[in-house]
This record gives C-alpha cells, structure tokens and sequence, in this order.
C-alpha cells in the first residue's frame, strides 16, 4: 500500500479538560512547536472551550475539532449541540462514536450512523472511532465487531462522503489505560479496516482512506506506531494536553517517510 496516497493527521482529544483561559494558554504555547508540521494537525476541545480556541488559533496551521454532535440540527435536546452551531466557532472537524461516548451515554452504531451524516451534511470532517473491548479481543471478535460498527456507521455513503471521513481505530483496553497496542496488532487492525474499506467501495478509496491510531499514543511510542503501513495519524489523549509531548507526535508524524 502506496502512503503517499494519503495525508496524515495528528488529533488532540482533550477530553473534559482545561477551562477556556486554560485552552488559550494551551494552544499559545503549541502553535510555535508546530508551525512547521508536516502533517494536518487538530485539536478538539470540550463544549465551552471552543471560542477561545477559536480565538487561539487564527492565523496558525492547527484545525479546530468538536468532541461530538447532535444529529438534529434543532429541538427540545436539553444538553446538546448541533453541527450549525459548532460550524459557527469555525469547527471542522468533530469527533463522533467515542468509545466514552458509546459507554457512558449509551452511544450506538445507529446513533453514530445519523450523527456522521448530519455532520457530513453539514460541512464538518468526520473522525469515526471503532474499537474493541480486552473482553471482546480475547473472545476473538475483534474484527467482527469493527466490522459490524464500521458498516452501520457508513450505511448509504458515497465515495466521495469518505474524503471527509476519517476513522480512528481506538482499542477501548488501551484508552488511558497505560497500555497500548503493539504496533504490529496497531498495523493488523487498521488493514482489517483498509482492506474493508475496499469491499465496500473500491480500491482507489481504500488506498486514499485516512486511518488513525487511538489507543494511548504518546511521545515514546509515536515514531514506531505512525511507522507501520496502515497508520496514517493518531487520536491522541492526555499526551495532546502536554504542548511539548503532542508537539514531539507531530513531529514524528512529519518525518515519516512514505515510500
């Protein structure tokens, strides 16, 4: 598989981090570590936080990224935020199926499938998480279960959907765990996903198709992680909330030499 078919994006999750005076210091602090990146960088930034980011990073290379979405544009959903109004602090891209989502607040692939299509029609890039449970690796349904979220969540999407599609395999047993994937069991699944990806669609779509790590990449282990054939990025968690730590990731996926 040809990776200079692809581009590269480094993604902070920052999770429920940082106050708004905290995201500005933040990202004032990364924009000069990363300025010379190689590589499309995000940050995504909890609810609150989103017009200070957006204020923050005005005139720099790093993109603006939502935590999630409603699939409604409008209504009685107490709580929720829909795609004009994250469109409207400049976001462009917007997480969706978390693994915390779908654990903690009963997120489904049905769910996930309505909220990537109103965020695609809506003009905001999609960062699709898929993952499997330490129960489920071991009971070895790993790419049964992928399978299965990554065909609901793409259900009536053309070819041209995936260019704003990005899918990060995130393994929920090394999410802030400690742990992390070999980069070889890394490399396996996000084939499984390439090659996938051929079936449903074609070939040329799978060899452009963006694929993210996003399971506790971290300074150390970035350079091996973003090295193997199938990994085109990664979701990182608390490392993006450390300027120096994220910045040493992005760098790592800058000098990747794709041949």
């Amino acid at each position: 598989m040809d990776k200079t078919n692809r581009k590269v994006v480094i993604a902070g999750n920052w999770k429920m981090n940082k106050t708004p005076i905290e995201t500005a210091e933040l990202i004032n602090e990364l924009k000069p570590k990363v300025s010379q990146a190689d590589c499309e960088v995000v940050v995504c930034v909890p609810f609150v936080d989103l017009p200070n980011a957006s204020i923050a990073l005005e005139g720099s290379n790093i993109k603006l990224g939502a935590q999630n979405c409603h699939f409604e544009e409008k209504g009685a959903f107490t709580g929720e935020i829909s795609v004009p109004m994250l469109k409207s602090l400049g976001v462009e891209y917007v997480i969706i199926g978390h693994s915390e989502r779908r654990q903690y607040f009963a997120e489904t692939d049905e769910t996930v499938s309505k909220k990537i299509k109103s965020a695609l029609n809506g003009g905001l890039k999609v960062i699709l998480c898929v993952g499997e449970s330490l129960e489920q690796r071991e009971a070895g349904i790993t790419f049964e279960l992928i399978s299965t979220q990554i065909k609901i969540a793409l259900a009536g999407l053309s070819e041209n959907d995936l260019k704003n599609i990005i899918v990060a395999y995130e393994p929920i047993w090394a999410i802030g765990t400690g742990k992390t994937a070999t980069a070889e069991q890394a490399d396996e699944v996000c084939g499984f996903i390439r090659n996938l990806i051929s079936q449903l669609y074609d070939e040329d779509t799978a060899k452009g198709f963006v694929i993210q790590y996003g399971g506790s990449m971290n300074a150390k282990n970035a350079e091996e992680l973003l090295d193997k054939e199938n990994v085109d990025g990664g979701l990182i968690g608390g490392a993006s909330l450390k300027a120096e730590d994220f910045s040493i990731i992005v760098k790592a996926a800058s000098e990747q030499k794709y041949v």
